[in-house]
């Protein structure tokens, strides 16, 4: 596609920006008989031109252009960001971050964005690419903040939709429902909710999800109540409502939302499931079906559909209607792999073992290839049938070898659950000698060998593949991690330069950023490290990087704070041991 065609509505280059930016930069000059007035240059002592396009200025924007139209779009990026910071104009902001954009370049995309809203502070543009930016990399907090920018700039920054993806990706809705409070305790003095601020409509209905999924289902009921008074007629708000019900067991009030819903928006496959998923519940299984049967005709009975609606029924323990769904999809071609998977934990429902696991090895490779050969594998070892499981991972090992190492971890991991550490080790050795190169299994041994205390094993094997691997930036803050958790002072200079060279590989990996701040703190320099571990507790709030806070926060006299993090992750069921460990150095810290 050619460049100039992929950003419709910005100005064009050349011209536009020659007439955009150029100043009066000269003034006409007298002339006799056609001759010039002088001799002499008079340019030749002025100053440089600092305003208004000058021909350096002209070549960066006439270079950037040409890039564009070759398809060089991460130069003609760098082209239109160095000239949007000669010329303050945002316009030139805005499509060098279009043009990285086109070109993958993340980076790149995020200082454009950056600068595009330096230049355009009430723009929803640039924040809607640093949003979506955030969210591709984990940094759901990022996420969230930056449309909430949007929100208080007087646009619609999709929290509602953010909050379902947060729901279902088990995002760390604690951190996120603190702004979402905040920003809702900020907008009570605003005029009551209206087509002008759908964005604060939008705002409650995401916070009303997050609460229902925290468990705080009378905040999000008022929440919903709240938008439901200013407008009732809005399809979001009675599928909040129906989610809401389904999750407290008011099947009936579920029901009544999915109706109300799709009495709004007739088409809504959503409001369709709902109600099926509410009959369901309420034992109302042949509305239910009926309700799907309908469905199926009105979209055409797509596989996709057939799929989702099984999955539906299975969920809620009914493999029958699931089945009578699938089977019409058996033998035809471009089946679902998910279908496939459905089968399979149909037929093993049914205790038919051999036709689930015929059904199981159907699924091909891609995203429900890992899940099928774990549930078959499961199966059979659940039948009692250990070596047939294992004899089963081996054969779909040669059968697919890009997905070797992730079977060999696989088949570990079903060991360590029977409690055959022991014949995992082995099997990780056995494979390593065949496949030494593998650095995804020696990686893998590695961090067993930090688990058992074998610190010597496990330095070895992250050497191996640091040597193989210069660039592997798990391997490098890894072994730095470890080297500054477990070493007395003599090893921290290592252990900085293994975590330093690991950040300029992943700067956006919180793993790394929590152990650039634990080594800087384990060398003395604990207001250094505040921010990284704050950067990376944002991006990974579990409870390792959450003891390592707490106790740089105690290390700086912030005791109340560090209090208030330990008190997030003291669950009581013992599975916070880097916080427990905390907690037996500084019992203090435990107290209210």
């Amino acid at each position: 596609m050619p460049f100039r065609a992929t950003l419709t509505g910005l100005p064009r280059w050349p011209l536009a920006v020659t007439l955009l930016l150029s100043g009066c930069q000269a003034t006409p000059s007298s002339s006799v008989g056609g001759l010039p007035a002088f001799i002499d240059d008079p340019m030749a002592s002025a100053p440089p031109i600092t305003r208004g396009l000058d021909a350096e200025g002209l070549r960066t924007l006439l270079t950037a252009e040409m890039a564009g139209q070759r398809g060089d779009f991460s130069r003609a990026s760098q082209g239109y960001l160095a000239a949007s910071r000669r010329y303050p104009v945002a316009a030139l902001a805005e499509r060098a971050t279009f043009a990285a954009r086109f070109g993958n370049d993340t980076a790149l995309m995020e200082t454009s964005a950056l600068r595009w809203r330096e230049l355009a502070p009430t723009a929803q543009g640039p924040n809607q690419f640093l949003a979506t930016l955030s969210l591709s990399r984990g940094d759901w907090l990022d996420s969230l903040e930056q449309r909430l920018a949007i929100v208080s700039a007087g646009g619609n920054g999709e929290i509602a939709a953010f909050a379902e993806l947060a729901v279902a990706e088990n995002a760390p809705l604690g951190l996120l429902i603190r702004p979402l409070r905040d920003f809702l305790d900020e907008s009570a003095g605003i005029a009551p909710l209206g087509d002008e601020q759908e964005g604060q409509v939008d705002v409650l209905l995401g916070t009303a999800l997050i609460e229902a999924a925290l468990g705080n289902t009378a905040q999000a009921q008022a929440r919903l109540d709240e938008v439901a008074s200013q407008a009732p007629d809005l399809e979001s708000l009675w599928l909040a409502r129906a989610r809401l019900a389904l999750e407290t067991g008011d099947h009936q009030g579920a029901r009544r939302a999915a109706r109300r819903g799709l009495e709004l928006a007739p088409d809504d496959v959503r409001f369709v499931l709902m109600l099926a998923q509410a009959n369901i519940r309420l034992n109302n299984l042949t509305q239910a079906q009926e309700q799907t049967d309908a469905l199926l005709e009105r979209h055409g009975g797509g596989p996709d559909l057939r799929v989702a609606l099984a999955q539906l029924y299975l969920e809620e323990g009914h493999p029958d209607p699931a089945y009578r769904l699938l089977q019409p999809m058996i033998g035809e071609e471009n089946i679902p792999d998910l279908a496939y998977f459905l089968l399979g934990a149909i037929a093993q429902s049914e205790g038919d073992i051999d036709n689930a696991l015929i059904y199981y090895r159907q699924v091909r490779e891609g995203s429900e290839f890992l899940p099928a050969r774990a549930a078959a594998a499961q199966m059979l070892i659940e039948e009692d049938r250990l070596l047939d499981a294992r004899a089963f991972l081996r054969i779909e090992r040669m059968r697919y070898d890009a997905y070797f190492s992730d079977l060999v971890l696989l088949e570990v991991q079903l060991l360590d659950d029977q409690n055959l550490a022991s014949e995992a080790d082995a099997l990780l050795d056995r494979e390593l000698a065949r496949t030494p190169a593998d650095t995804g299994l020696r990686y893998l041994r590695a961090m067993r060998a930090f688990e058992r205390g074998d610190l010597a094993a496990m330095e070895r094997d992250l050497r191996y593949i640091i040597r193989s691997e210069p660039d592997n930036a798990n391997a490098l803050n890894a072994l730095g991690y470890t080297l500054a958790d477990t070493d007395s002072g003599e090893r921290l200079e290592e252990a900085r330069a293994l975590i330093e060279r690991a950040y300029e590989l992943e700067p956006d990996n919180p793993a790394v950023l929590d152990s650039m701040g634990w080594v800087l703190f384990k060398q003395g320099e604990p207001d250094e490290a505040l921010s990284w571990l704050e950067t990376a507790f944002a991006q990974m709030p579990d409870q390792e990087v959450a003891a390592h806070l707490a106790e740089v926060l105690d290390a700086l006299g912030r005791v109340d704070e560090a209090r208030a993090i330990v008190r997030r992750f003291q669950t009581g069921r013992g599975d916070t041991p880097a916080l427990d460990e905390l907690l037996r150095r500084r019992p203090a810290l435990g107290t209210p």
